[in-house]
């Protein structure tokens, strides 16, 4: 859990942007590239850990394999009472990459990923069929410019 300060410093956040392009590089790589000693990497990993700031390491996957699938940001207008069953039901769905609460006209915004436009319009119409979504608006993305 997050102390007080969730802040990190100048140092973790340039070791916290090296782990995001490669999460799996070796302390001796991070330690040459950031100009400190490998127990110093470690020792900041160990930290950041613990005050809650790195909580896990994920899987980036080839663009040639991303490339293959159609992901889309979907909209949604939720039934304030039950968003936390619409937040469920999405999280169940393995098509599901990230959820976001937002502000503005809608409620939330799901990225999907899946490996067709038929697989995707059923996805979309099970999404829009759940209770407690009221509305539901879809884009499909054509590139992804900036992936950090």
């Amino acid at each position: 859990m997050l102390g007080g300060n969730a802040r990190a410093s100048t140092a973790d956040q340039a070791l916290l942007s090296l782990l995001r392009t490669n999460a799996r590089a070796s302390t001796a790589e991070l330690a040459r590239q950031l100009g400190v000693s490998r127990t110093t990497v470690q020792s900041r990993i160990e930290r950041l850990e613990q005050r809650g700031i790195i909580t896990g390491y994920g899987v980036r996957l080839a663009p040639d394999y991303e490339q293959g699938l159609v992901r889309a940001h979907v909209l949604l207008t939720v039934t304030p009472k039950l968003a936390d069953r619409v937040v469920r039901s999405l999280q169940a769905l393995l098509p599901v990459r990230t959820l976001h609460s937002v502000s503005g006209n809608f409620d939330m915004i799901v990225i999907v990923d899946a490996p067709s436009i038929r697989d995707l319009d059923t996805l979309l119409d099970e999404i829009g069929a759940m209770e407690g979504v009221e509305r539901t608006s879809s884009s499909i993305i054509l590139s992804t410019r900036i992936d950090r």
